[in-house]
């Protein structure tokens, strides 16, 4: 079995893990915040981790009502004329730590006496030494070049975040029941290896969601990308109507991440329209009636409320992304061109 496989059907195990040990951590982070009346949020990230801070600005900015804005690390390292900040979170996300570019904003948010937090899956790397407040990943060592187990992580660190913010009891007891979801998806991956000989020739496609899983839409083109050297395009079922809808044909590979919730008539009138094209529809959703629609339906067995649902709708994409790449002839611990740690300035 390889290393990613491996990595991928580890996440029940690696998310329950993070709930019990981070719990109490993330709790007195969620303080620190407070007691610095922090009025909004700057998030530093890279690749997978740029996807996990997408959907911190969704949760932290519908659930915790705070403005989060994603930075640009070049204003930093290249131009060198960083904003100035107040009363502001400034949180970095990196599966390394090792990222030059990343460290930087963190480094010059405490030199402006803002406060910090890192997430990480590498407790002792310089971003964690730069950051006041450290949350550790501990998804274990990572081998494959392509993250899974740590963007999964990001994701519930994320949304435990949150919910400590907000007091939230009911919204713990809704991530505790993750770990158990994520199994549940995981248990129809044979259904997914045999339906990815189907794309067997796709070199391009376009991956769709909304809300809170527009991250999935940028994760899963991602996975495609760097497994399968499709050039899979995201976007938000609302961009994809102003413009990109033209590319619509017939046979054209469309993605549709589309859990239940309040984003799904927006997805579904899409996913209707790119029926009458003759699009070909992959469809990641808890929705029969929108599965019916599917050529290919990728079923999520297990119902979340729609802030969750990203932590199951990307597990059919990671499933997708290395069943096809083994269908084309693709080594997927061998990504070309690509390295594990990748340092940028």
């Amino acid at each position: 079995m390889h290393q990613l496989l491996c990595e991928i059907l580890e996440q029940p195990r690696v998310l329950s893990e993070m709930l019990d040990r981070q719990y109490a951590n993330i709790h007195e982070i969620a303080g620190y915040i407070r007691a610095h009346d922090c009025q909004y949020v700057l998030i530093a990230a890279r690749g997978t981790s740029d996807n996990a801070a997408t959907y911190a600005k969704y949760v932290l900015g519908t659930l915790n009502h705070l403005p989060v804005a994603l930075a640009a690390p070049s204003m930093y390292t290249i131009y060198r004329r960083p904003p100035h900040l107040a009363k502001t979170l400034v949180m970095a996300i990196s599966q390394s730590g090792a990222s030059p570019d990343i460290v930087s904003v963190i480094e010059d948010a405490r030199s402006q006496g803002m406060p910090t937090l890192a997430i990480t899956n590498m407790p002792d790397s310089r971003l964690a030494v730069a950051a006041e407040r450290v949350i550790d990943l501990g998804a274990g060592e990572e081998r494959s070049v392509a993250a899974t187990k740590t963007y999964t992580a990001e994701l519930l660190t994320i949304a435990l975040l949150s919910t400590a913010l907000r007091g939230d009891v009911e919204g713990l007891a809704t991530l505790r029941g993750v770990p158990d979801a994520v199994a549940a998806v995981l248990e129809g991956h044979d259904e997914v290896r045999q339906r990815a000989e189907r794309y067997r020739y796709m070199a391009h496609s376009a991956v769709i969601a909304r809300g809170y899983n527009y991250a999935t839409a940028f994760e899963i083109a991602l996975k495609l990308k760097e497994l399968t050297y499709c050039e899979a395009t995201p976007y938000s079922s609302a961009d994809f109507m102003h413009g990109p809808f033209a590319i619509l044909e017939r046979g054209f590979p469309l993605i549709v991440a589309a859990p239940g919730g309040e984003m799904l008539p927006s997805v579904a009138e899409l996913v209707e329209r790119a029926r009458a094209r003759e699009a070909e529809l992959v469809i990641i959703s808890d929705q029969e009636a929108l599965l019916a629609r599917a050529h290919t339906p990728l079923r999520l067995p297990v119902s979340l409320p729609e802030w969750v649902s990203p932590l199951t709708a990307i597990i059919p994409g990671q499933l997708l992304a290395y069943y096809l790449a083994l269908t084309k002839g693709l080594d997927p611990e061998s990504p070309r061109g690509l390295h594990k740690v990748t340092e940028t300035r």
